[in-house]
Formats: C-alpha cells, sequence, structure tokens
C-alpha cells in the first residue's frame, strides 16, 4: 500500500514536466524529468543552474528574438478578420487605419515593413496603436505570414472608398489614417497612377460626423485615471467633425499628382513636391523622396542612426539578416540581454500646450526650449509642427506644417507641437510626455 502512494505521489510531482517548447498562448514549458522544488519554493528540472537564473514557467515571448520589436503567437488571419458589424462594435479609438487598394493578385509591398516600426519594443505595449486594415482580404492573405506575429492587428474586408466601411472602423477617432495602393500603375497615362489613393483621400475630407465623444468620462477623479499598469490615460477624445480634419497621409507614385489631393491649395502645378503644402504638411508621401534620403546617407553616413530610427523603429542588422533569409520575425525569452535593446530613444510629439514645457509655449525661444528639454529631459527637440493659420477666427484652417530646426530666435506659441527623440521610459509617471493633450481644433 505504501509503495502505491508513493508511485502516485512521483506522478503527481512529475505530471507538468513537459518538452521545452512554447504552447499555443506562447508560454514555455520545461523539459521531461521529475521535478524537484528548492529551498526558496522554485522548481528546479535537469539543468538547475538555469532554472536558478530564468523561471520558464513564468516566463511569456513578449518579444522577438532580438528584443527590438513587440511579439505574439502566430495569429490565423480568420481570427483577425472583422465584418462591418463586428468593427463598428469595436471601440476603436486612437488607432492606424490603412487603407489599401489591391486586387487579389497584386505584388506584394510588403505591409510588415509599414507596421513594425508601430512595434518596436521601446514603445509600451499599452502604447501600441491598433492597426487595423481595410482593403482585399485575398490580398492581405498573401502578406499575412509576415504580419502574422505583431500584435494588435485587425483586417475589415472591404473597400476603402466605402464610407460605410469607413465609418465602421472610426476613421474620424483614429490617429492616422494611411492610403496605399498596391497595384499596378498602366503606362497610358502616368496621372492616373494615383487615382484611387486620391479619390478615397478627397472621399474622406468630403465625409462629415456625429461630434463624437470618447467613451471615458472627464469627471473621473486622478485615481481612476489610470489604466491598470498603472499609466495615465486619455481623459477624453474627441473625434473630427469634417473629413478634412482626419490625420491622413497618401502615398504617390507620381510626383505631380500632388496637386490634386488638396482642393484649396493654391499651389502652382508646376511646384517641387517639397515645396507643396501636402508635403509640407505630412499628408503627401512619393517615393522619390528616399532618393533623398539615399543621397543624405551617402554624403554623411552618421545621418543613417536617425534615418533607421524613423524609418525602421531601429532595426538591428542580425535581425536584417533574420528578416533576408526569410525566417520572419521569431520569439524569444526576456533576457537582460535583449530587454536592454529596449532602452534606445524614439520619435515622439510634445504638445506646448499643456504639461512642463508648457511654459515655453507662450512666446518662448526655440532655444530655450531646445536647452531645457536636452538638460531637464534628455530629449532632442528637432523641430515643429505649428498651424498654418495661428488666428483664432472660426474660418481658421486645422492644417499644419513642419519646421525643421528652427533658429536659435524662433518664437513658440502654446499651439505648437515638438518633434523629439526621446529617451525610453523604463517605469512610467504619473504624467507621461507621450500621452501629453494634443490641442487640435476640430
Amino acid at each position: 500500500m505504501n509503495s502505491i502512494k508513493k508511485a502516485v505521489a512521483i506522478k503527481s510531482d512529475s505530471e507538468e514536466a513537459k518538452p521545452l517548447m512554447a504552447s499555443s498562448n506562447g508560454r514555455p514549458t520545461n523539459k521531461a524529468a521529475v521535478q524537484k522544488t528548492n529551498g526558496k519554493g522554485m522548481e528546479v528540472g535537469i539543468a538547475d543552474d538555469q532554472a536558478k537564473d530564468f523561471d520558464f514557467e513564468k516566463t511569456e515571448m513578449k518579444y522577438d528574438s532580438t528584443g527590438m520589436f513587440h511579439w505574439t503567437p502566430a495569429r490565423s488571419i480568420e481570427d483577425c478578420i472583422l465584418d462591418r458589424n463586428q468593427a463598428a462594435m469595436t471601440v476603436l479609438n486612437g488607432h492606424v487605419v490603412v487603407c489599401l487598394f489591391a486586387d487579389a493578385d497584386s505584388p506584394l509591398i510588403g505591409l510588415r515593413n509599414l507596421v513594425m516600426p508601430l512595434r518596436a519594443s521601446n514603445f509600451h505595449y499599452h502604447e501600441l496603436k491598433h492597426v487595423v486594415i481595410v482593403g482585399s482580404v485575398d490580398y492581405i492573405r498573401r502578406e499575412w505570414k509576415t504580419l502574422q506575429n505583431l500584435p494588435k492587428i485587425s483586417v475589415l474586408n472591404g473597400s476603402p472608398l466605402s464610407r460605410a466601411d469607413l465609418r465602421a472602423v472610426n476613421v474620424n477617432l483614429c490617429d492616422m489614417c494611411v492610403i496605399l495602393s498596391a497595384k499596378v500603375p498602366s503606362n497610358d497615362d502616368p496621372t492616373l497612377a494615383d487615382k484611387e489613393a486620391i479619390l478615397a483621400s478627397l472621399n474622406i475630407k468630403a465625409m462629415t460626423f456625429d461630434d463624437t465623444i470618447g467613451v471615458l468620462n472627464s469627471n473621473m477623479n486622478m485615481s481612476d485615471s489610470l489604466s491598470p499598469l498603472g499609466s495615465p490615460i486619455v481623459l477624453q477624445r474627441k473625434g473630427s467633425v469634417y473629413g478634412a480634419n482626419v490625420p491622413m497621409i497618401t502615398e504617390l507614385v507620381n510626383d505631380s499628382n500632388v496637386q490634386f489631393l488638396d482642393q484649396d491649395d493654391d499651389d502652382d502645378p508646376d511646384t517641387e513636391l517639397y515645396l507643396t503644402q501636402p508635403f509640407a504638411c505630412g499628408t503627401a508621401f512619393a517615393v522619390s523622396v528616399l532618393d533623398s534620403l539615399m543621397s543624405t546617407t551617402y554624403f554623411n553616413q552618421n545621418a543613417l542612426t536617425l534615418i533607421r530610427s524613423l524609418i525602421t523603429g531601429g532595426a538591428t542588422p542580425e535581425l536584417e539578416l533574420i528578416l533576408a533569409e526569410g525566417a520572419g520575425l521569431r520569439g524569444g525569452y526576456s533576457t537582460p540581454e535583449t530587454l536592454s535593446h529596449r532602452d534606445r530613444c524614439r520619435v515622439g510629439q510634445i504638445s506646448l500646450y499643456d504639461g512642463p514645457l508648457a511654459s515655453f509655449g507662450e512666446c518662448g525661444r526655440y532655444i530655450d526650449l531646445f536647452v531645457a528639454a536636452l538638460r531637464n529631459y534628455g530629449m532632442l527637440c528637432i523641430g515643429l509642427y505649428r498651424f498654418r493659420d495661428t488666428s483664432s477666427s472660426f474660418d481658421a484652417s486645422s492644417k499644419r506644417y513642419v519646421i525643421t530646426n528652427p533658429p536659435c530666435d524662433f518664437q513658440l506659441l502654446p499651439t505648437d507641437q515638438v518633434y523629439v527623440l526621446q529617451p525610453f521610459e523604463r517605469k512610467h509617471s504619473r504624467f507621461s510626455f507621450s500621452e501629453t493633450r494634443m490641442s487640435n481644433r476640430m
């Protein structure tokens, strides 16, 4: 009888032992072995010295093997597809909408390169913006292998020209709407190469929306204004009433087509792309811009570090080699070495309307802001984002334009936003620079 009790006890102790592999939820398990319990209550398998340094049972794969990007176990595209009703019932707010024009057989454009910088590990998980792709699911299915390990992605099988689909994904509440096309342009007329992207842009600008208020109540007290992770959350999010105020960027194949993006733009059609209003306001992007970036890198190799942070979110040569070999993103354990890779600067946008830097918005000088931000917060200012019309009249435009590297005595305004390179916030304080309130006109 005693021998039976001992056998049962051994079986119950070893029942949890499994091969070292990631389960469906990404949680690793120990090798098959009869586990013991040390004096500190920690389960130990075959490699006792490894287990002392690393608790496999409590570790999840949250980042890729290089520690540079957030990672999740592969998901089926069917699990991420929303229909119009599901999208409308989902509280989408502060997200990124990708309007994608593509046929089932269109060439792949590499959506991973668009989403990966938004999943950089120097963002906390709750800061990641949900990405909603609106387009042909048959095309997205071909790209899905490169997207399946990136978190917070949804797909709406619809048309970017459908206002019903755009309303379903709350395009008026998005932080950015990106309009892309994977279709091969016709050689007959280069002007028509961007017709669908331009039509989608004008269609959104012509839409009107309800005076939408976010689901959070502004009467919440400060103790209720923290997320479960202890970080501040936006108390109120007001959507754009007019589609013209929706943050948007449109990719163009032909530079000259920029003249069709803004109906109120008085620029000469022969104006160079970089001098046009849509480009200065950040609402238009052309492939030819990459040529100037390549030239800059050739003449100043140190610029590559900044360009890599802006475009790739900090991809390393090791990760680029993994992706070039076709392996895709692979999950890795959160070791001190990989976690140290999160500690890198990121591009941010700071409002001068409120927060610690608000005092500089009252007729302060750019040089004073530059020195104070660098000395007190370790942030490097690289430019301003200013309203085109600085008057407070009712018909003032809500468009902003970029001012890179302003002169020292440049006067600041309370409505200005500042582009900065900011250090990684390892622990969130009650006030976070990434959560500053935007002073947008609706």
